[in-house]
């Protein structure tokens, strides 16, 4: 038996995605993974509250995936979490509708690896800037995972992109086969160690 897959995805300029465009292709290609394009359903920011927390309902592991936008996600993910993460159904007395999913982020950022840790250039770590989406995940009873995180998105070339999304259909593939555990996941600081193929030497798009 396998883990359903929900991937909310948000990029307010998708037409001009680098990253984020295939690493999308590589989650639509893959069989029990569901998408939700936020920009695409709900370009006038009113969202089907009802609809989304059915989806939530329907999956085992949850991914958030977009750019990091200002050291967050873009404003109509953030818009879709106040939502649809409402008391009585995602947190609250009786509200256990999310209650032992996995919850992770796969996130693209303009800058190299170094530079996202507390001596480098932004200070901090790609997960501590998302601690946010963690206490989230941890108040509505969820298993928060690391992020997979492709670094250096301004400088990458087409084939080193590709990279990062094989790698993240692989990621996907994996934990909707259960090959991966929630030990072994949180043993990494980014997901990305966890896949042989990783070079963490490559490099938000």
């Amino acid at each position: 038996m396998s883990n359903s897959i929900l991937v909310v995805f948000a990029h307010p300029a998708f037409e001009r995605s680098r990253i984020n465009r295939l690493m999308l292709d590589q989650a639509t290609a893959l069989d029990n993974v569901a998408v939700c394009d936020l920009y695409e359903l709900y370009p006038d920011f009113y969202i089907d509250v009802a609809a989304e927390q059915q989806k939530l309902r329907e999956h085992d592991i949850i991914v958030l995936q977009h750019p990091l936008y200002w050291y967050s996600c873009p404003a109509l993910m953030k818009e879709w979490i106040d939502l649809v993460f409402e008391p009585g159904f995602a947190y609250g007395p009786g509200a256990d509708a999310l209650k032992g999913k996995w919850l992770l982020t796969a996130t693209s950022a303009g800058g190299k690896l170094e530079s996202y840790t507390r001596e480098g250039h932004n200070g901090a770590t790609v997960q501590e800037l998302l601690l946010p989406f963690n206490r989230t995940a941890t108040l509505c009873g969820m298993r928060y995972l690391p992020p997979f995180v492709v670094h250096s998105g301004h400088k990458l070339k087409r084939d080193e992109i590709q990279e990062y999304a094989d790698q993240y259909g692989e990621l996907l593939t994996e934990f909707r086969e259960e090959h991966i555990s929630l030990k072994q996941a949180n043993s990494v600081v980014e997901l990305n160690e966890l896949l042989p193929s990783f070079h963490p030497n490559n490099g938000g798009g």
